[in-house]
């Protein structure tokens, strides 16, 4: 299953800078706002070091990690509701992907311009927030104007239930608030609420780009960030994205882990984004181990065996029997998918086994 981040925030805030350590695909990257005026796209692969320990186990003919897509998107500037600067196109770009993250500039350099003259993270955050929730605001108004008369004189129950959550939604955009802070009880009610691809109903990560000494412990800026966003359940991450574009230089694993140790950090900053955004939209990963590939597979946490058995082809879930499971700690402790049998640790599922992160997957499936 294909992922999409994409990545925002107001012109020159490191938006491009980041997607090009991210990403093999290089955005221009210069002192000018809206260099990217196309989203670039960048495929790249998710860290887990769990596929390379079983390869050392294995020794298979390829390791075929998953994999996630960034999206560089255009800086968006004040007014873009209205179609300010590329207004339009941002906000039809945002609307494709699955999450956002959204990059705020937490370092001072007088060399590089900030579109809005100095560096406040908590406003540049409130810029962007505001012209989604507008955006927003008009795309639930536009609803209402379609359903009201039937909700309130037409005995239609659906469109009093469609009706209700439109109304729930415009109270929240109205106070300033995203669509992503109103929750629903029902099931029917949170299908209705997905099914209007709001733009601030999506999950966000707040990316702090700080300079290089703030890359370990922060700076004054990521703590007012840290105050502002409290109450949103939303994440945040610090990267230094100067620091990431010379991590990425470097041509082996272990030149960049000693580059890592000499500023103190444990990883960069570009593999817990990946991880994080993975995170953010609650999925997780399972495997395949055989001598022709080690493979990882996405799905969404809680998913049952059939519909991850899905992700590899239709015809396995369609045709399900049942799963054979392996611990990926136990494969490593006993060396071999013949030593994990004999030694009774292999588990036979059926169609409500709800499958954990890590799993080692065999299908058993006829079609």
């Amino acid at each position: 299953m294909a992922l999409q981040c994409g990545i925002v925030g107001l012109p020159n805030v490191g938006k491009s800078t980041l997607f090009n350590c991210l990403s093999n695909a290089k955005a221009q990257s210069a002192n000018f706002p809206f260099c990217t005026i196309e989203p670039n796209v960048g495929v790249i692969t998710v860290p887990d070091e769990r596929l390379n320990k079983l390869a050392e186990l294995i020794n298979p003919q390829r390791i075929v990690p998953t994999t996630v897509e960034i999206v560089d998107i255009a800086g968006l500037v004040k007014g873009a509701s209205k179609g300010e600067g590329l207004g339009n196109k941002f906000l039809a770009n945002i609307r494709e992907t699955d999450a956002i993250l959204h990059v705020l500039r937490c370092f001072d350099d007088e060399n590089i311009v900030h579109v809005d003259g100095r560096v406040d993270p908590v406003r540049d955050k409130e810029i962007i927030d505001t012209e989604l929730q507008i955006k927003d605001l008009e795309t639930v108004d536009t609803r209402i104007a379609k359903v009201q008369k039937q909700a309130q004189t037409g005995g239609d129950k659906q469109a009093k239930q469609m009706y209700d959550v439109l109304v729930k939604f415009k109270e929240a955009l109205e106070q300033g608030k995203s669509a992503r802070t109103v929750t629903f009880d029902s099931k029917e009610d949170q299908r209705i609420a997905r099914e209007l691809f709001l733009l601030t109903s999506k999950p966000v990560m707040y990316v702090c780009n700080v300079d290089e000494n703030s890359a370990v412990s922060g700076n004054k800026y990521v703590e007012a960030v840290r105050e502002a966003v409290k109450d949103e359940n939303a994440q945040i991450l610090v990267v230094a994205a100067k620091i990431e574009s010379e991590i990425a230089e470097f041509d082996t694993y272990e030149e960049r882990q000693m580059f890592l140790q000499e500023i103190g950090l444990e990883e960069s900053g570009v593999s817990r984004l990946i991880q994080s955004a993975y995170n953010l939209l609650n999925l997780q990963t399972y495997m395949t181990a055989g001598v022709q590939e080690v493979r990882a597979w996405t799905f969404e946490k809680g998913w049952k065996a059939p519909q991850c058995a899905g992700v590899i082809h239709t015809d396995f879930e369609k045709g399900f029997i049942r799963a054979e499971v392996i611990k990926y700690d136990d494969f490593i402790t006993y060396g071999s998918e013949a030593a994990v049998k004999e030694a009774g640790k292999m588990s036979v599922e059926g169609k409500e086994y709800v499958v954990q992160d890590g799993d080692i997957m065999h299908f058993r499936f006829n079609v």
